[in-house]
């Protein structure tokens, strides 16, 4: 077998295209039909004046059709996918399974409470898992994504300095080196944001850190390890300065995977953090979801946390929603999250067990050390020392022979490997962030040194063939620019 992908025929008609007259994919005999009136059933202003233009297509055609487009998509399936930070990792198979149980399906969040004591009951169990692991001392399940789970924590922040009448609190730090949703997020509270540069070892800036804080910051938004995939090793002496200046320390949970079962942030002195369980406790997640981004705290924002909270009663054991918590930032989300997702985390959750999560985080740094010791022997590592679950490469060396990180990103897809995160962080020109997840073979690990090193060669031989790359994909390279702002989203028939 060719070491390259065979190349797959598009057929890039759509299905509207596809559509003839007269051609059905159902046969449904008249007299089971019952008469009905659209008028006796809706209002005149909601009913079509013609039929909707739906293509007129046989079963078979429709179910070759998405299927011929299902094998256009790379997936951890099919490919290693060297891009962990979106999650894209394998999910056992086990917590599909449970979540399609039946008890679990047919429910309805309209329900009695006491008709559902069983979702509510495993909903109140993962809230204690996750505070367990997380050194928390209350969890909230309804941010539906990592990004919405800092919206929460900023929101409850927020409640926390009005509640205390220090309304002076206008700015959040932010180092440099954070996930883009950080300032984001705390923007989107209100909050002005304060850049904190990194040392050249690529961690929080202490000095500059001291000088950033006064009475006017509300908190401090990191991760740990940050996006660099290295440990702040001052972590203690960040959250006590923090803590001193009347701040709250925040932590963005993506890079949680990386020290679940070794060390808890709570210990190391954040006051309130997300988890991206969508990742870090391996539930799907790709193209915008579904995913979820519970929220945890300590005690000081408690009282903040959004309603519902799932309680249960200490004497009769009947768990109940309680939603009369004067000081809840309210609702952010409908009912209660992601549900189906939330049934995912606790399956993985119970079936690794507290040694299992903690191996999970040694595997995913043995993995990413593994690849940067190799890769480091024709890539440029900034900061080429012990990381945790990532590293970031540098191909800025590649530009003398014309080649940006962009084209062994798109070299990476004729072998089959879909290529990493490039371009961020911002504090590395040419970033190749490379994160293996702790669920990869080292034979897979091995084929992408190999394959990366390939393409390194390429560039420097044959520069030209590079810049062609990828060859073999149903759809090539693309004017990326044009698409982003004159994107064409829908189909409009031709005349």
């Amino acid at each position: 077998m060719s070491e390259r992908l065979s190349g797959y025929r598009l057929d890039d008609k759509l299905i509207f295209e596809k559509s003839e007259t007269g051609h059905t994919g159902y046969d449904i005999p008249a007299e089971e039909i019952p008469e009905f009136s659209l008028q006796d059933m809706f209002p005149e202003a909601y009913i079509r004046s013609r039929d909707a233009e739906l293509p007129e297509v046989s079963e078979v055609d429709v179910v070759r059709h998405y299927t011929n487009l299902s094998k256009l998509n790379h997936s951890v399936d099919n490919g290693f996918y060297p891009l962990g930070s979106c999650t894209m990792k394998y999910n056992p198979k086990l917590n599909e399974a449970v979540a399609a149980l039946e008890g679990f399906q047919q429910i309805h969040p309209y329900q009695p409470e006491s008709s559902i004591q069983g979702a509510l009951a495993l909903m109140y169990e993962l809230q204690e898992a996750l505070k367990i692991v997380s050194g928390m001392d209350a969890v909230t399940l309804q941010p539906a994504a990592g990004a919405h789970g800092e919206y929460t924590g900023m929101r409850m922040i927020y409640a926390y300095h009005q509640d205390r009448r220090d309304f002076e609190r206008k700015k959040v730090i932010v180092p440099d080196s954070a996930h883009g949703t950080n300032p984001a997020s705390a923007a989107m509270c209100g909050y002005e944001i304060v850049e904190i540069p990194s040392t050249e070892d690529g961690r929080v800036n202490i000095a500059e850190l001291k000088k950033a804080l006064g009475p006017d910051i509300a908190a401090i938004m990191l991760t740990n390890p940050n996006t660099l995939g290295l440990f702040e090793n001052e972590i203690c002496e960040i959250a006590q300065m923090a803590h001193e200046a009347g701040a709250l320390l925040y932590y963005d949970g993506a890079n949680f995977n990386a020290i679940m079962g070794k060390v808890r942030p709570g210990d190391m002195g954040f006051d309130v953090m997300h988890f991206n369980v969508h990742k870090t406790f391996s539930t799907p997640h790709g193209m915008g979801g579904p995913g979820s981004g519970p929220v945890g705290v300590k005690a000081v924002l408690q009282p903040y946390l959004p309603v519902p909270v799932i309680e249960k009663h200490p004497e009769n054991g009947v768990y109940w929603c309680n939603a009369k918590r004067p000081k809840s930032i309210g609702k952010v989300r409908a009912y209660f999250g992601n549900f189906n997702v939330l049934i995912r985390t606790m399956a993985y959750i119970l079936s690794m067990g507290g040694e299992g999560l903690k191996m999970a985080s040694e595997m995913a740094v043995l993995n990413a050390n593994y690849l940067r010791v190799q890769i480091a022997e024709f890539l440029d590592v900034p900061h080429n020392e012990i990381c945790m679950h990532e590293f970031v490469a540098d191909g800025t060396r590649l530009k003398e022979w014309g080649i940006k990180t962009l084209d062994i990103a798109k070299g990476l897809l004729d072998y089959g490997i879909h290529p990493p995160t490039i371009y961020f962080p911002l504090i590395v020109h040419e970033a190749v962030m490379i994160e293996p997840t702790e669920t990869e073979t080292k034979d897979t690990l091995d084929r992408f040194v190999t394959v990366l090193k390939k393409l390194v060669d390429m560039a420097k031989r044959s520069p030209e063939r590079l810049k062609e790359a990828p060859t073999t994909t149903p759809v090539r390279r693309l004017d990326e620019t044009s698409a982003t702002k004159n994107p064409v989203v829908r189909y409009h028939k031709k005349a």
